[in-house]
């Protein structure tokens, strides 16, 4: 067809399906070809990237620490368990939280864990103690955690000595 030729209505959809039948020879053997020319140069298909995430750990714990003063407190599960990958403290961070949401369990497996990686966190010993009062079982080991703790940090031991005492008394009316 040329640029003056004008064209009837009744033309269009064989024009149309014409130009469908093109399409459907030709997409299919260019994809084809494409792969080939990949293949033949070494070349791969298109890569998945991941980015780095932008945020550092200690960026997550600081970030979990505002979701959880703000009261979002899975927010603030989320960005410490980040955070926990490269840092042991987040751990206690998440004991905290999950005790928070009187997820006992889950607090007492994450203050254990802080106490493996970092045996010398009297917070965490203290925590653990507090949680054991809270449920009110395994007192005697939770009167060890809390001398433990006084131990390991005498500038707290205002606080971890509460602590104590509370288990000591509860100890004694059960």
């Amino acid at each position: 067809m040329g640029e003056d030729e004008v064209l009837d209505t009744m033309d269009y959809p064989l024009i149309i399906s014409e130009r469908i039948m093109l399409k459907k020879r030709i997409f299919p053997a260019l994809s084809l070809s494409l792969f080939f020319l990949m293949l033949l140069n070494g070349c791969s298909l298109p890569k998945v990237v991941i980015p780095k995430d932008p945020l550092t750990p200690e960026e997550h714990l600081n970030l979990g620490v505002a979701y959880e003063k703000k009261g979002l407190i899975d927010s603030a599960i989320k960005e410490y368990k980040y955070a926990a990958k490269k840092l042991p403290i987040a751990n206690l961070y998440l004991g905290n939280a999950y005790f928070l949401k009187n997820e006992l369990n889950q607090a007492e497996t994450f203050y254990k864990k802080m106490i493996r990686k970092d045996p010398t966190n009297g917070d965490a010993h203290n925590n653990l103690a507090w949680l054991y009062y809270m449920k009110q079982e395994k007192l005697d080991v939770a009167e060890e955690y809390a001398l433990r703790a006084i131990e390991l940090n005498p500038l707290k031991t205002n606080i971890y000595r509460d602590t104590l005492e509370k288990i000591r008394e509860l100890r004694k009316s059960q």
